[in-house]
């Protein structure tokens, strides 16, 4: 059961790009929407839940919440950006390179070795990414929109390793206030860089908004956090691959957005060498416990 529900966070995840590619709005407006709502979907679930929120551990990790919360905004700008310059595949796979920046600044910030296995994934994902790109070959690919897509990336990775260092507080504590300081961020920003009044509020783009906020992240959220808190680690990460796949295939099927040969590789790089990257982390982390519950190894 618990598997079901990460399997259907995934693949509603994996779906957004479709949804936000005809959303008729600037990126702004559509991230902006997608926080308030998800913000007030989540907390709706702390009040139905009687969630009893942990205080003190909220004032302890508030620069942290503070910085990760905006990074998730513009996170979401940058992404968003990315879909309408590019094809909702390429723009996927460029947001899977944040394991990647992980591993590049997790030795200066989190003080955690780099292994040579370690550096190879990162070289792989990295020519992975050249390769979608289209930089190599006549794909057609939007550099512009591979931008976007790789800066999305580097905020998703510090909002990973921002999320490392907070302590004391609940998956849906954490991102419940997350995403309100992605709100108090992005609605001062949307309202003065975008004319709200002039935009074509069309029944379509309200729906849309409406589908992004509550099905892709309030209910995606709740369904994530349900799920992970029952499941091993390994097999989260196994299942959360699910996403980019989805997304790939939707926007064949639906955008008919093709990939080139080239960016094939591409895929199979990146895609590749962030799945071997987890399952290592999670072997070394699971070996470690282990050892230091094993009488044997005293």
């Amino acid at each position: 059961m618990e598997k079901m529900k990460l399997v259907i966070a995934m693949l509603i995840v994996g779906s957004i790009g479709i949804f936000v590619h005809f959303i008729a709005m600037p990126s702004a407006v559509v991230a902006a929407a997608r926080a308030i709502i998800g913000t007030l979907f989540l907390l709706l679930t702390i009040i139905s839940k009687r969630t009893a929120i942990q205080w003190k551990f909220v004032k302890q990790n508030a620069i942290y919440l503070i910085i990760s919360g905006a990074a998730i905004g513009f996170n979401w700008i940058f992404l968003f950006e990315a879909y309408q310059y590019t094809t909702v595949a390429v723009a996927t796979l460029c947001y899977y390179m944040a394991p990647a920046f992980v591993i590049l600044l997790a030795p200066f910030v989190l003080k955690e070795k780099l292994t040579p296995l370690n550096i190879l994934c990162t070289f792989f994902a990295l020519l992975g990414a050249v390769l979608i790109s289209g930089v190599l070959g006549d794909s057609g690919a939007n550099l512009t929109g591979v931008f976007y897509g790789l800066l999305a990336a580097v905020l998703y990775a510090s909002i990973m390793i921002l999320n490392k260092k907070m302590k004391g507080l609940s998956g849906l504590e954490l991102t419940f206030f997350q995403l309100t300081v992605a709100t108090c961020v992005m609605l001062p920003y949307v309202l003065i860089t975008e004319d709200l009044v002039n935009l074509l509020w069309t029944p379509q783009s309200m729906s849309l908004l409406l589908i992004v906020g509550i099905i892709h992240t309030g209910l995606v959220y709740q369904l994530f956090f349900s799920a992970m808190n029952q499941l091993p680690a390994q097999t989260s990460s196994l299942l959360s691959y699910i996403d980019p796949i989805t997304a790939i295939f939707l926007s064949a099927w639906l955008l008919q957005e093709e990939l080139s040969p080239i960016q094939v590789m591409g895929t199979v790089l990146i895609l590749g060498s962030a799945l071997v990257n987890e399952l290592l982390v999670n072997r070394s982390k699971k070996l470690a416990k282990q050892q230091q519950f094993d009488p044997n190894s005293i």
